[in-house]
């Protein structure tokens, strides 16, 4: 993808323009003055809620829609946002009602209701893309309107409902411009978040303004913001270093944030610990190279995080042993207790055990990009070090990468992943429970049952028993590697505040918070 910069060639004031969804073409001074452009190399997947669920997609939906609740910065409790109120009706924790704020509209000025909620999360739960936020329902059976008051029949005790309706995946959506039974194309959003989609391109630009209109759990506001979209963190830090974007935020290369200076005064480099983890996952169908239980433990056996994060990544991130990352409750250190070093000679005998030849060759994928690709090499290098394995590596656009491991067609590919909410629950039911989101076919019915169990407890530290056990057996299993947990950088330029806010491990982007001094 490619940032598109666009200027007036001709000396004219007159507003031009290209049809339906084009891009208004106004002399470039006037397009953005007061605005906060920022940069990623995130990717939008679909403007439309239901069909996407990655951390590009979910932070411009973050911006455009909202949820009943929502994330305060800092805070892991869901609060009301498009709600007024919402609590679980008895102890049994299988309702769950809220009641819509009055006044709420959509960009074209028409009530939000109650049955634009329930339209919004069947709409999820039927058209269930291949890519989208189906799998944060997979436990409700039924969503009932009444005027501005909305009721979830939950098919089992699961207290970590309230947490799966303040994502992205619970955005309210106008009944009238989205069907029913299908996503929405074209250039255009219509929900009541706290801004609205001026214009879009894809892979080049969303163009946001304040939505004056907005009532939740923030005040109203916020300047201008421009989002460019940028191929990798490669053109990233090229569009950062020419003075092309105010903020870079996820992600920059390694290299380029460890060359930064934070003493500097022409910007400020705002670091915090972050809940984006990176995992290798490991395709368990039959027919995969990695179906065999015992040649997933031979690669947890001889794979070194340590060197990973430390030549790969620059220190830019820390070894992680736990599908829980550091700083959430439930963390434990399984793979290191199971795996506490590397270990040729144990996975020479797991593989030998197993009854297969060696060097084994399976097929590994991952989305293009320098540091994506940096890691598969080293990964490739330490795995075929041993004489026990065989890589071959296959870089693709991020939307085909998606594409091809949800359909099973690679033996393992690394994903990072971003949280949904800041609890254990959004780790163990996306990444190993039923329907999760990294599609390897996993369905251990000994993982499933604690993943449910886990979410019995309203009090939320009593998971905690369930949890460690879980991750006991996922490290037993390994459908997923954990490999490092990222620290998080966020970018800006002198004059521009509030970076430090934009982004806490919930899996918003608060770019209302972004202003310039």
């Amino acid at each position: 993808m490619r940032s598109v910069r666009l200027r007036v060639l001709a000396s004219t004031a007159a507003l031009i323009t290209a049809g339906a969804g084009a891009w208004s073409l106004l002399p470039e001074r006037e397009e953005t003055a007061g605005s906060v452009t920022v940069g990623t190399s995130d990717q939008v997947i679909s403007l439309d809620p239901a069909g996407a669920h990655d951390a590009g997609s979910w932070a411009l939906h973050g911006n455009l829609f909202q949820s009943l609740l929502t994330f305060r910065p800092g805070e892991v409790e869901p609060v009301p946002d498009a709600a007024s109120r919402c609590d679980f009706i008895g102890p049994e924790l299988r309702t769950y009602q809220c009641e819509l704020r009055p006044g709420l509209t959509f960009p074209s000025g028409r009530t939000v209701t109650g049955a634009d909620v329930k339209h919004s999360i069947d709409r999820v739960r039927t058209i269930r893309a291949k890519v989208g936020p189906a799998a944060l329902f997979a436990g409700l059976d039924a969503v009932e309107a009444n005027g501005r008051t909305v009721t979830f029949r939950l098919a089992r005790p699961d207290a970590t409902f309230p947490y799966r309706i303040a994502t992205a995946a619970g955005s309210i959506v106008d009944s009238t411009r989205y069907p029913a039974d299908a996503l929405r194309t074209g250039d255009r959003a219509d929900g009541s978040g706290h801004y609205t989609l001026t214009s879009y391109r894809p892979g080049s630009a969303a163009k946001l303004s304040p939505n004056v209109r907005y009532r939740g759990a923030v005040p109203a506001g916020g300047r201008p913001v421009v989002l460019r979209y940028y191929a990798d963190p490669e053109a990233l830090d090229a569009a950062w270093r020419g003075r092309q974007i105010d903020v870079a935020a996820r992600q920059l290369p390694p290299a380029a944030l460890a060359a930064l200076r934070p003493s500097a005064t022409d910007h400020r480099l705002s670091e915090a610990a972050s809940a984006e983890t990176r995992n290798l996952v490991l395709n368990v169908r039959p027919g995969s190279g990695l179906a065999d239980r015992q040649v997933r433990r031979a690669v947890a056996a001889v794979l070194d995080r340590e060197a990973l994060a430390a030549v790969t990544y620059r220190g830019t991130v820390t070894p992680l042993y736990s599908l829980i990352p550091r700083g959430i409750h439930g963390h434990t250190t399984s793979f290191f207790d199971e795996y506490p070093e590397v270990d040729v000679r144990r996975a020479r005998k797991l593989l030998r055990d197993a009854g297969v030849e060696v060097p084994l060759a399976f097929h590994y994928g991952h989305a293009r990009g320098s540091s994506a690709a940096d890691e598969a090499a080293e990964v490739k290098r330490q795995l075929e070090a041993t004489g026990l394995f065989r890589m071959r590596i296959t870089a693709y656009e991020w939307g085909e990468f998606r594409r091809t491991y949800a359909e099973g067609r690679l033996d393992a590919y690394a994903v990072s992943w971003v949280p949904d909410y800041p609890d254990p629950d959004t780790y163990t039911a996306q990444l190993v429970g039923s329907g999760a989101i990294v599609r390897n076919g996993y369905a251990e019915p000994e993982a499933q049952r604690l993943v449910r169990d886990a979410q019995r407890f309203e009090d939320r530290a009593g998971a905690a028993g369930a949890l460690r056990a879980l991750q006991t057996v996922v490290a037993r299993d390994v459908p997923v590697i954990p490999l490092w947990q990222r620290k998080e950088y966020v970018l800006t330029r002198a004059g521009i505040t509030g970076g430090q806010y934009l982004t806490d491990g919930t899996g918003l982007l608060r770019l209302w918070t972004l202003a310039r001094v």
